[in-house]
């Protein structure tokens, strides 16, 4: 089959694109799909450059995200047959272990997965929309409406809102009723958030986004043990480094960050006095559960909330996909179609 592997970490000089790559073999359990779409994930990068303290079998192919047509299926299994059009969750929970990294993921024609991984996709949901959901839009999910709990009337502020999981938070906030808040990088993805659903944009390029959310939502202040509704319920900030500390002084008494990464730092400098004198909450969130693909596949089918791709690339331009996903030139997600 035709593949795109990396044999050693680093640049994308290193991921090699093989016509001749060997099959997967099916075992019992086991189901073969064709692979007609794979989004890509901040997580790629991670696995292509390599991550301290978690060893990656190589070669290995990578995505995570894989959406595809089953065309053969092992041993012992009854309730999928060739034809079937199913979305791989890319976590094995039963065995343990990740498409991707772990185990082969989607860049490539042919992809094998375990049978209790897959999720069926409902008949109006393509295969592209189905592979964008699983990492990005199930972390959004979980981060905002499990463990986030956005509610209708909320003034909610989010960074990074452009990149996959950002652009879920956006749909997600404005389907719970909240009213948002986007943090954007140029003025073409702002106006582009504005057409998603955000109340307003916030250009971090150009401006602060501490002062700008004081100027027009006022400051968060407590005098006298009561507070001023200055400030924002909800910060959404998976960026970390130095945007963190600034996140916790656009909250309001009570106030709730949520992250579910640290793109660009995980050790921020910290400011215990705000988040003991606001008596704020910070609430993370760790992937996704099978709840939350089950419940965004009912979102994408009702037309409440859509699969943003910016962009789909042959499998010869899988580095390409990736590269723009590093510049971070992207808006929503990037796939790749085999």
């Amino acid at each position: 089959m035709r593949a795109m592997v990396l044999r050693e970490h680093g640049g994308l000089d290193k991921l090699s694109y093989d016509p001749n790559f060997p099959d997967p073999d099916v075992g019992p359990g086991d189901v073969l799909l064709r692979v007609r779409a794979t989004s890509l994930n901040y997580h790629d990068i991670f696995t292509r450059r390599g991550m301290p303290g978690i060893k990656i079998p190589l070669p290995v192919i990578m995505g995570l995200d894989v959406a595809g047509e089953i065309v053969e299926v092992g041993a012992g299994i009854e309730a999928w047959q060739p034809g079937d059009r199913v979305l791989v969750d890319p976590l094995n929970r039963v065995e343990g272990g990740l498409m991707g990294e772990t185990m082969n993921g989607g860049l490539a024609e042919l992809c094998k997965a375990r049978a209790h991984q897959l999720v069926r996709i409902p008949d109006n949901v393509g295969f592209e929309q189905a592979a964008a959901l699983p990492v990005a839009y199930g972390t959004a999910h979980r981060m905002m409406t499990t463990n986030g709990q956005v509610k209708a009337g909320e003034k909610v502020l989010i960074l990074g809102a452009s990149g996959g999981v950002g652009v879920c938070c956006v749909q997600l906030a404005k389907i719970a009723g909240a009213y948002v808040i986007a943090c954007a990088g140029s003025e073409e993805k702002g106006e582009r958030l504005k057409q998603l659903g955000a109340d307003e944009v916030i250009l971090y390029t150009k401006e602060d986004f501490m002062q700008v959310v004081r100027q027009r939502h006022g400051r968060p202040a407590r005098v006298g043990g009561s507070s001023e509704n200055g400030g924002v319920d909800v910060v959404v900030n998976f960026t970390g480094g130095d945007t963190w500390v600034k996140s916790l002084r656009t909250l309001k008494l009570g106030g709730r960050i949520l992250t579910c990464g640290a793109t660009a730092g995980y050790d921020p400098a910290e400011d215990l006095r705000v988040i003991w004198t606001f008596e704020l909450q910070v609430r993370g969130s760790n992937g996704w559960q099978r709840d939350d693909i089950d419940k965004l596949f009912a979102l994408l089918s009702s037309g409440k909330l859509t699969a943003k791709v910016d962009k789909a690339f042959p499998l010869e331009q899988a580095a390409d996909a990736l590269a723009m996903l590093e510049d971070r030139t992207v808006f929503g997600k990037v796939v790749v179609t085999p």
